[in-house]
């Protein structure tokens, strides 16, 4: 967003013949001609803004307009600044996985949900391993009660294709 991109309409741009105008502390001043209103806003030495051009008749408002830009560029850097993106982390196993590469993978995969990411874990199925995917559904359940107290089970154990996925989503994000 370009903090110099004007989408209000400000001083003789306002063509309206009647205007509803708010001074700059907030007091209803009344419906008048933009003239008159435009008037005021430079004996005040401020803009005319116009606030809400769908209303009848359209409300202006007299405020510093560079004062009000600035602000308004100012809170939207703010938000910008607070949000987060979160990724999704793979963590591929396999049907026949030992002990201590399962338990690496769980480290790796808290880790992951500690720094606010999903985890998608993944078991590709391979060859005779198809018949077998009773085995995948046990290392996914495994896998979710090993993940138990950081995460929760967003989608559970699903078999698609040659693939069976999990989701799994930090506990604090729920």
């Amino acid at each position: 967003m370009n903090i110099s991109a004007k989408d209000l309409q400000i001083n003789d741009e306002i063509r309206d013949r009647e205007l509803r105008v708010i001074s700059s502390d907030g007091e209803q001043l009344g419906i008048m001609s933009a003239a008159e209103a435009l008037k005021i806003a430079e004996e005040k030495n401020l803009d005319l803004v116009k606030i809400a051009p769908q209303a009848k008749p359209p409300v202006c408002k007299i405020m510093d307009y560079g004062k009000f830009r600035f602000e308004k560029a100012k809170r939207e850097k703010e938000a910008r600044k607070n949000q987060r993106i979160v990724e999704i982390k793979e963590i591929r196993l396999s049907v026949n996985i030992d002990t201590h590469d399962f338990d690496t993978k769980v480290g790796h995969a808290k880790r992951f949900l500690a720094d606010g990411n999903k985890v998608k874990v993944s078991i590709r199925f391979r060859g005779r391993e198809m018949a077998h995917t009773n085995l995948g559904l046990e290392i996914m359940d495994r896998f979710a009660q090993a993940c138990a107290e950081s995460a929760s089970v967003e989608k559970a154990a699903k078999l698609e294709g040659r693939s069976m996925l999990m989701f799994l989503v930090p506990k604090a994000a729920k």
